[in-house]
């Protein structure tokens, strides 16, 4: 009988970190500011209040939002303010800017209170190639966040990882 093959990556002490795995479910939806402006430039603020009280705001119940303008148009902060109050009251979150932008504010509050101490003093993988869009950006907080607590990060798979960082021995 020939050696048995003994499968390193399961018995490593490196723990895989999946940004997929903390992928909140919802629905990511754009509302367009520009659709209350007059002529496309500006805001009449007694039309402005009208228009987004009879809105109906219930079709956002449960999505993500990102709050944009899709014209060159100059926005006073509480029109923006404004219509997020009605928002609030349905959405899990919103934000002004784009959809990338608002998974980037999702994924800062997830990597806010994400508890470290399972990761202390540990080897850590981040994955990479996930079936989620997770923005550039978010692999930057989540290694600002981990980089204080582990022994050392890689990025991709544990077949094949590229080391990125490895603390130094005190």
């Amino acid at each position: 009988m020939g050696k048995e093959i003994i499968n390193k990556v399961t018995k490593s002490p490196i723990i895989t970190f999946d940004l997929e795995e903390y992928y909140p479910e919802g629905e990511r939806l754009k509302i367009d500011i520009s659709q209350w402006l007059y002529k496309g430039i500006v805001i009449k603020e007694k039309e402005y209040r009208s228009s987004l009280k009879s809105y109906d705001f219930s079709k956002f119940k449960d999505t993500y939002v990102a709050i944009h303008c899709s014209t060159n148009a100059i926005l006073p902060s509480w029109s923006i303010m404004l219509l997020s109050t009605y928002l609030n009251q349905y959405v899990k979150k919103c934000v002004f800017g784009s959809i990338l932008e608002l998974e980037q504010s999702i994924y800062e509050d997830i990597l806010h209170n994400l508890d470290v101490a399972p990761f202390k003093n540990k080897p850590l993988i981040i994955k990479g190639c996930s079936k989620k869009n997770i923005p550039e950006t978010v692999y930057l907080l989540a290694i600002e966040k981990l980089q204080p607590h582990v022994k050392s990060i890689f990025y991709g798979e544990a077949c094949s990882s590229v080391p990125l960082f490895k603390k130094k021995n005190d």
